[in-house]
């Protein structure tokens, strides 16, 4: 009954966004028709002022959806969607205000021609805007992986910020340059534009999904959770050939001992941990054994040190822990410890799980992060493939519709 009211508090807060923007489209699109049926041209000043509400109040209910999901869930697709799509559609605002001034100023403007080509150009004039944000990011993405190379070897994974980044300079460039390589009849130069329109939403799309995840993954990793837990779960990861936590799996076992230690100063409340992992094939002993026997080296009694020893992958870490806590206490506060480049993919599989878990992030080596994230982002992706690919498909059709719509107004 716990697990199911969890199921469905997840499912609930999930909507806190799409049924406002919903709501909006449909409503937005009814009173578009009704113009469009009155006269398109002779109502163009109408039509762009009821598309300037709606998409004030399109970027509100995603701003509004992004708040409460960070409040109730933030390790959600919701809170990727939401703020990356709200920050573009905010973008078109002031070319729609400056549009309706030069239509009041200007007669020969106050067509439909004129409003379809503010938004059919909003997505390329946004990949515009954020050029110089994407060209730093991609070059301090590349010198994090030539360090990273440096320090840990070359390997295609080790290769993947580098990969990222010439894809997005790359696909930028080639946008830039496609725009302009046209010549021929309208039908020609129509097919043209559709290519690529199809192919700039298609850019919009990831550029919206990089920056909303980068959001997401900066508010989870920094989260600070409140001094009222009583689990903190330590995801594992490898081990020394000895036995011994790496770095990195040390680097986390040290924030949850910090989690315990603050909390115990500040409010007396002591917590147990649950050490997550299985045991390799080229280890000696399991990872949640290997942690156990950190922690006791720390001062912590075994008496407060739960194994799981049974999880291969990070959805097993979540699922059989929290089958653990809740033979010990149903209603448990639950925190789980990991690298902060993995804290939102982490809490994401907690929800998958039926758990609801607040992420703690350790402290990672500045070389090594960036391309863990992108690791993660592309994971994100892939994780709900049908999911991403609709969202894909309705963007770009709605830039080929408007492609199409565009030709028939001239």
């Amino acid at each position: 009954m716990k697990e199911r009211k969890i199921l469905e508090f997840y499912s609930k807060e999930s909507k806190q966004g799409p049924i406002p923007f919903l709501l909006l489209t449909v409503a937005a699109a009814a009173v578009l028709g009704v113009l469009f049926a009155l006269g398109a041209d002779s109502n163009a000043s109408a039509i762009c002022i009821v598309t300037l509400i709606y998409v004030i109040c399109a970027a509100v209910a995603l701003f509004w959806g992004f708040c409460s999901q960070v409040r109730y869930n933030p390790y959600s697709y919701n809170t990727i969607f939401y703020f990356g799509f709200a920050l573009f559609i905010l973008s078109v605002v002031p070319t729609l205000i400056l549009t309706l001034s030069y239509m009041a100023q200007y007669p020969e403007m106050n067509n439909l021609y004129t409003v379809i080509s503010v938004i059919l150009y909003s997505a390329r004039n946004y990949t515009f805007y954020l050029a110089p944000v994407i060209l730093v990011f991609s070059v301090a993405l590349c010198i994090s992986n030539i360090s990273l190379i440096r320090h840990e070897g070359k390997s295609l994974v080790n290769f993947l910020g580098i990969i990222l980044s010439f894809l997005l300079v790359g696909g930028w460039i080639f946008l830039f340059t496609i725009d302009f390589a046209v010549s021929g009849s309208q039908t020609e130069v129509m097919i043209h534009d559709i290519v690529t329109n199809l192919l700039v939403a298609a850019y919009l799309y990831f550029e919206c999904m990089l920056i909303g995840t980068a959001v997401a993954y900066f508010i989870t990793a920094r989260y600070q959770p409140k001094k009222d837990i009583d689990f903190v779960i330590i995801l594992g990861c490898a081990l020394r050939k000895d036995g011994t936590p790496t770095p990195l799996l040390q680097s986390r076992i040290d924030r949850a001992l910090r989690l315990f230690r603050e909390q115990k100063e500040k409010t007396g409340k002591e917590l147990v941990f649950v050490t997550s992992g299985g045991q390799g094939s080229d280890e000696v002993v399991s990872e949640s054994e290997s942690m156990k026997n950190y922690l006791i080296e720390q001062g912590i009694p075994e008496t407060q040190i739960l194994m799981e020893n049974r999880s291969v992958n990070t959805l097993e870490n979540m699922r059989f822990s929290y089958e653990i806590i809740k033979k010990t206490n149903p209603n448990a506060n639950i925190a789980f410890s990991t690298n902060n480049y993995h804290v939102f993919r982490s809490g994401f599989f907690a929800s998958c799980a039926g758990m609801r878990a607040v992420g703690i992030g350790a402290k990672t080596k500045w070389y090594f992060w960036p391309n863990a994230a992108v690791r993660e982002f592309v994971g994100l992706l892939t994780k709900q493939i049908v999911r991403q690919a609709i969202i894909l498909g309705l963007t770009t059709a709605f830039f080929v519709a408007l492609t199409l719509i565009y030709y028939l107004s001239i």
